[in-house]
């Protein structure tokens, strides 16, 4: 990894992947001339970093960006603002020519293993073409790689030349899995990568991802909508709402003490298991307004039960109201508090 300089002419690692005011305006077209009458404000600054072998979980309601984000960081999708640094480079507005070298070190598992999978292609087949099209491995030796990787993620190698109807949804996501990893990336985005299976299965799969990252020092941002699974697998969780990451912190933080009310909202919507402990219920009014119109100020606003006269008319900041801890609400605006 590349390194940056430091106070006192030390050097510190560059995050794996690094976002700043990341934007994806998508226009909307009308009329026989298809001119632009709006955009749907899909992601409207957005900012986070993601270390090496750690875990960023990014939640929030369908709808709010999340899976745009994913596709725009890997440039899936083009960004309208903003920058997207992988490993200290600058990969915004490079061309798809030189985007390939950093294509192998960012990879994706999305939501529906079945959906992703070529069903006329073999599972071997799916998992070892990254390596033929970047021209790792081909052959014996693409055999051999293939046959390491299915054991990785907990699949037979007698199981290579079977297609993807033949394999459960478990195993057709650790097919994926093992795609994913054929190319020995940095960074890997999992689109709520367990949402399609079984929850007995959930758990397979999150403890396979663990386990790998352990082993590889992976890299991931985790979106899901199950706060249970966010809460097991990530070291840092970030809430969007809207487009906006609205608070960022460590997990233990997060679920402890939220501080935007907007996650106070969705962490009151989780079961707890021991009936002895109880919660305080905030139950949030109204629907999720439309991103092709958003409210002015705080997005949140038209929902929240501690809204002020300011919030309407002020979008507030992401600030760090505590190390590592950034909430973007007019409630918390009192900068770093001693720990």
């Amino acid at each position: 990894m590349s390194e940056l300089p430091n106070k006192g002419g030390k050097t510190r690692q560059a995050p794996v992947l690094e976002v700043a005011g990341l934007k994806n305006h998508f226009p909307i077209r009308k009329g026989l001339l298809r001119r632009t009458a709006g955009y749907v404000y899909a992601v409207d600054g957005v900012d986070f970093f993601i270390n090496e072998g750690e875990t960023l979980g990014l939640v929030g309601e369908s709808g709010c960006g999340k899976s745009t984000v994913a596709r725009t960081v890997l440039r899936l999708v083009e960004p309208t603002a903003g920058a997207i640094k992988l490993n200290g480079r600058d990969i915004t507005r490079l061309p798809k020519s030189e985007m390939r070298p950093h294509r192998r070190e960012m990879q994706i598992i999305f939501q529906d293993p079945f959906a992703s999978l070529d069903p006329r292609m073999s599972a071997g087949d799916i998992v070892g073409e990254p390596m033929l099209v970047h021209q790792v491995a081909k052959g014996k030796d693409l055999e051999e790689r293939v046959a390491a990787l299915f054991l990785q993620v907990g699949l037979r190698p007698a199981q290579m030349h079977a297609f993807p109807h033949e394999f459960s949804g478990g195993q057709r996501q650790r097919i994926c899995i093992a795609r994913a990893l054929a190319l020995n990336p940095m960074l890997i985005v999992g689109d709520e990568p367990v949402s399609a299976l079984d929850v007995s299965i959930q758990a397979q799969v999150i403890n396979l991802m663990v386990d790998l990252q352990e082993q590889k020092r992976l890299s991931y941002l985790f979106i899901a909508h199950d706060l249970a699974v966010v809460e097991h697998i990530s070291h840092r969780v970030a809430v969007m709402y809207l487009g906006h990451i609205v608070e960022t912190a460590d997990k233990k933080t997060l679920f402890s003490r939220p501080l935007h009310p907007y996650t106070e909202a969705l962490l009151s919507a989780v079961p707890i298991p021991d009936p002895k402990l109880k919660r305080k219920k905030l139950i949030l009014q109204g629907d999720v307004p439309s991103p092709v119109r958003p409210p002015p100020g705080c997005t949140f606003h038209t929902r929240c039960p501690y809204v002020m006269p300011r919030c309407k008319q002020e979008a507030p900041r992401l600030v760090e109201v505590a190390p590592g801890n950034l909430v973007a609400c007019h409630l918390h605006e009192g900068g770093v508090k001693s720990a």
